[in-house]
């Protein structure tokens, strides 16, 4: 995978964290606009991989111009960003390779999403691939398989243990693992936490189970 630009257009900065979260797990450098910097922000940077659009707030006029953005620039896959109440309205765009996502959906998806639209033909290349004992995480297809049999995980539970996985050795707290795992819009308690690493524990055998570690006081730790 090679490094790529990506545009964020959102009217709040309710993504700039995740996207700069991103940036780090991803070998991407973004570009922060609002739907009245977003001329600006084409004309002053070329060659963008990927365009996210946060729909909150932003007009159809907006959205349109995007896309046509997108078609005459060789389509550049876009990412559109919307809430579970605005699905109903939800319009793809019709040219090019696009996807959408819900705004708290947690950061293994979004990392997943965007890597799948970045580098197209790609997305099962060795550092999508996490072995560890006897589990197998496919970072791109959401696929966890313990001793090549598929393990029947909920996307929350799926997002938690990828995320404990691919961050190893180093403690989080239960806020930090809603922050980062759940969405920054996830309203539930802390305890939630608790309740999905037993069921993750549970289903995922004792071998794997043993390698999630709590850590009294402070949360949970993936223990290599």
């Amino acid at each position: 995978m090679h490094h790529k630009k990506v545009l964020l257009i959102s009217r709040t900065t309710r993504l700039h964290d995740r996207m700069r979260e991103l940036s780090h797990e991803l070998d991407i450098s973004v570009l922060l606009a609002t739907p009245d910097t977003f001329d600006q922000a084409i004309t002053s940077t070329a060659d963008f991989g990927l365009v996210a659009l946060d729909l909150a707030g932003v007009s159809d006029d907006l959205a349109s111009r995007v896309s046509a953005y997108s078609a005459e620039n060789g389509c550049i896959p876009i990412l559109l960003v919307t809430d579970e109440d605005r699905l109903g309205q939800l319009r793809m765009p019709v040219q090019g390779r696009n996807d959408f996502i819900l705004a708290g959906a947690g950061a293994a998806e979004f990392e997943v999403r965007m890597t799948q639209l970045l580098w197209p033909g790609e997305e099962n290349t060795p550092s999508d691939i996490v072995v560890i004992d006897n589990m197998t995480i496919n970072l791109a297809t959401y696929q966890i398989t313990i001793d090549d049999k598929p393990v029947d995980l909920t996307l929350m539970e799926y997002s938690l243990l990828s995320f404990l996985a691919t961050h190893p050795s180093r403690a989080y707290s239960r806020e930090t693992l809603l922050h980062r795992v759940w969405g920054f819009e996830y309203c539930g308690g802390t305890r939630t936490v608790d309740v999905h690493i037993r069921r993750v524990r549970s289903k995922v055998g004792p071998q794997v189970a043993n390698h999630i570690v709590t850590v009294r006081g402070v949360g949970y730790l993936f223990k290599l």
